[in-house]
């Protein structure tokens, strides 16, 4: 590298100090013209280098030292054409993307283009580099964040869920009761009942605050659950309280007497010996309080009264849908004296009532309402007492069997009193109903080979 007098640099090169050479700028001459420095007539390069003082005072041109070199703009038609520079070390073949990064390679056409990230764009190529790539990694980032967010609030909603469940679990297993279990069967299951199950449900109005003292309370609600195989339908039997029939031990009586004598045990055995021999599975009891609270937790249901009647104590309804709430139901499932057949009409209210709580309970407001669900499993359980061989679980299970029920999937019955001499007197039982017993045995064998839907005898017309 040389300076000559005027201070100038000339004949600029890298190869003594990077092994590399410099690529021509816009407006210098073209390969191998290079620019001589120009001399002092008569004075060799030798005595310019060596007399500064003369250099310095002679110099007339301006400086030509290099000038920091600006951005670089788009090329013009290459002047440089002419010249080889595959033999440069770095340069990129015409039409490809700098080979120095992992970039896409430019792609022909004018104007001048980045390559690879880190290399030079080729003269005449157009490579976007790395651009395209942060813009589909930009939408991978925002994919991956909303399918997080997504996880995670189906994650939330499934532990609310989950702790809520385990709840009413707890609420369950603390606030039921277990009575006296039931007597074995020396009846066994028909072959084509499949998995169906009879459930006595009996409301107790004890009118005391202990739903397990039977000594002094009556079972004014006594409704045979039978739940067909693969749970898809239920029919409500009523038997209504002065059936006058067989109680094992006790002669004939009443068949709430059974419940007074030995309670929900003997109860559900004189039924089951009534039918013929058919197995109840469970039973539950419910105190007649467990009505009223259980109606106010669902906001009041929608009955519909077949006799209107007005007496004190138990209410004024007219006929058609009455909106009750807890106290009003209360009366309208106990009343029976302004009833055409009496007890046996009471037993049509009480079901009339079941099917408004179940409507009711199976709607969205209900289900898909935490509080209102709590408060309902809590005043159902809190009354009731269920024998000895149910289990929480058992409850649990049964429920989430009949999670597709729907109330036209049950029907009503009262079961079968004598046609031409439904009601009589008793010396000892007073006034009484009679059983019509040739019924009452078809009854039995159509609980017995689940085919409730083949009977039509006392069905009843429930809204």
């Amino acid at each position: 590298m040389t300076r000559d007098d005027r201070g100038a640099f000339d004949d600029f090169s890298f190869d003594d100090v990077a092994g590399q050479r410099r690529l021509p700028q816009h407006g210098e001459h073209a390969a191998g013209a290079r620019r001589e420095p120009e001399q002092r007539s008569g004075t060799p390069r030798s005595t310019a280098q060596g007399s500064t003082a003369q250099a310095t005072a002679e110099t007339t041109e301006p400086d030509t030292r290099q000038e920091p070199q600006q951005p670089r703009q788009p090329a013009s038609p290459a002047p440089f054409a002419d010249e080889d520079l595959s033999a440069l070390p770095g340069a990129a073949p015409s039409g490809s993307g700098g080979s120095d990064g992992p970039g896409s390679s430019g792609s022909s056409g004018g104007g001048s283009g980045r390559g690879g990230d880190g290399g030079s764009g080729g003269a005449g190529g157009s490579g976007r580099g790395r651009r395209g790539g942060r813009k589909t990694r930009k939408k991978a980032g925002w994919l991956k964040v909303t399918l997080l967010t997504l996880l995670s609030m189906v994650l939330v909603i499934a532990l609310a869920l989950g702790g809520f469940l385990l709840y009413l679990n707890h609420v369950l297993g603390s606030n039921i009761k277990h009575g006296a279990a039931l007597p074995s069967s020396t009846v066994k299951p028909a072959a084509d009942a499949g998995d169906s199950q009879n459930i006595l449900l009996m409301g107790s109005d004890t009118r005391s605050t202990d739903v397990k003292n039977t000594t002094d309370g009556r079972s004014d609600v006594i409704q045979l659950v039978h739940i067909s195989s693969g749970n898809k339908a239920v029919q409500v039997i009523h038997f209504p309280r002065d059936m006058y029939v067989s109680i094992p031990g006790h002669g004939k009586n009443k068949i709430n007497a059974a419940y007074a004598y030995g309670g929900p045990a003997l109860l559900a055995q004189t039924i089951s010996d009534l039918l013929g021999g058919v197995v109840i599975n469970r039973y539950a009891m419910i105190d007649f309080k467990g009505f009223a609270d259980l109606t106010d937790d669902l906001g009041g249901v929608n009955v519909y009264v077949a006799q209107p009647f007005n007496e004190k104590g138990y209410g004024n309804f007219k006929q058609g849908y009455n909106m009750m709430n807890g106290e009003q139901a209360l009366g309208f499932v106990r009343e029976r004296h302004q009833l055409a057949q009496g007890d046996v009409d009471r037993g049509r209210n009480q079901q009339a009532w079941i099917s408004a709580v179940v409507k009711k309970t199976l709607s969205a407001g209900t289900l898909l309402n935490p509080v209102k669900l709590t408060d309902t499993v809590k005043d159902l359980t809190k009354y009731t007492t269920v024998d000895q061989g149910t289990s929480t679980a058992d409850i649990r299970n049964l429920a989430f069997d009949l999670r597709n029920l729907r109330s036209g999937d049950i029907t009503y019955y009262t079961a079968p009193l004598d046609a031409n001499n439904p009601f009589g007197n008793d010396p000892v039982a007073g006034s009484i109903d009679n059983v019509d017993m040739a019924q009452i045995k078809r009854l039995g064998q159509a609980i017995y080979h689940d085919k409730m839907t083949s009977y039509t005898s006392g069905r009843n017309d429930i809204r």
